[in-house]
């Protein structure tokens, strides 16, 4: 079937219409250009239309802008507690550190005290670590890491920097076992260092308590009195420390003053201890001596004057 053709239309009239729009629209936007740059006719109108325009630029951004301020958040969040986390181990490290340099500061102030003793007693001492407690309440023991390949011996006393801990009473190979003070069945003979006056001291089972049961009720004791070594006995070397009067108070029959005395030494506390090597020396007179003098045969003849010889008994003498 034919089309219908219209022979009085123009050839490309419609794309001439389109052209010409557009050649009056640019002139129009030119004019208006060169208008608002020599007077600035449409500033004003622009500032109104991008403010009445920026709520609908806002209102799209919106849900760009909540996601990325929610992944945001949820990145913070989990890097404040990763950080959190971090700062806690370094906080129970430092502390843990801190801890271990107090022990060891504390270490030192005993050993210096130690040796400080060491000094001060002029005696020959062996140092010895703790190795192990025994505070049951019918014995108190402590065990050294020293023994008798190190020349230890039973009956060696046993001291710290603050005074007497007990003495030895055990033997092995590279270890030994320690009677403290308050060893219920430990006696040590004292010395009240105010008065002079002898008595025992008795362990108690606890480990800050040392007893003095038998002291005369005419003695002079009060609390605050020091007590030392009376070196009786031949165990302890006189003049250490060994406690302290805290208490006095007549015993039960009325005819005794009995004491509660505080140990010297820090038994329930040190680790670093020394025993003793020199013992004191034995009771009585001194061992006689044998004459000296030249051997018999370099020994020359006496002088006439000096001859030993006897006397003849006078003249009348019977």
């Amino acid at each position: 079937m034919a089309i219908a053709r219209n022979d009085n239309a123009t050839l490309f009239a419609e794309g001439t219409a389109s052209t010409l729009h557009l050649i009056v629209y640019l002139a129009m936007t030119i004019t208006l250009m060169v208008l608002d740059h020599r007077g600035g006719y449409l500033s004003s109108l622009r500032a109104l239309v991008g403010v009445l325009v920026e709520p609908a630029y806002r209102l799209a951004a919106l849900p760009t802008d909540v996601a990325r301020a929610a992944r945001n958040a949820i990145v913070t969040q989990d890097r404040l507690v990763d950080e959190n986390r971090e700062l806690r181990e370094q906080l129970l490290l430092a502390q843990a550190r801190l801890k271990r340099l107090d022990m060891l500061v504390a270490q030192n102030a005993r050993l210096k005290n130690l040796l400080d003793a060491q000094k001060a007693l002029g005696l020959s001492v062996q140092f010895a670590y703790l190795l192990d407690v025994d505070l049951d309440p019918f014995r108190h023991r402590i065990v050294l890491d020293v023994g008798a390949n190190q020349n230890v011996s039973v009956g060696q006393p046993v001291i710290d920097a603050h005074g007497v801990m007990g003495q030895i009473m055990e033997v092995l190979p590279n270890t030994a076992v320690a009677m403290l003070l308050t060893d219920p069945t430990h006696a040590i003979p004292v010395v009240v260092e105010r008065t002079g006056l002898r008595t025992v001291a008795y362990g108690s089972g606890m480990i800050d308590r040392l007893e003095l049961p038998n002291i005369p009720i005419s003695a002079d004791v009060k609390p605050g009195d020091r007590l030392l070594t009376s070196g009786l006995g031949g165990r302890f070397p006189a003049g250490f420390p060994v406690g302290e009067i805290r208490s006095v108070s007549n015993d039960r029959s009325g005819m005794f003053v009995a004491a509660v005395a505080r140990p010297a030494a820090a038994l329930d506390r040190s680790g670093e201890i020394l025993l003793l090597r020199d013992q004191p020396e034995p009771y009585g007179p001194p061992t006689l001596r044998d004459d000296v003098g030249p051997p018999a045969e370099l020994a020359g003849p006496l002088p006439a004057g000096n001859a030993s010889t006897p006397s003849k008994p006078a003249a009348g003498a019977r």
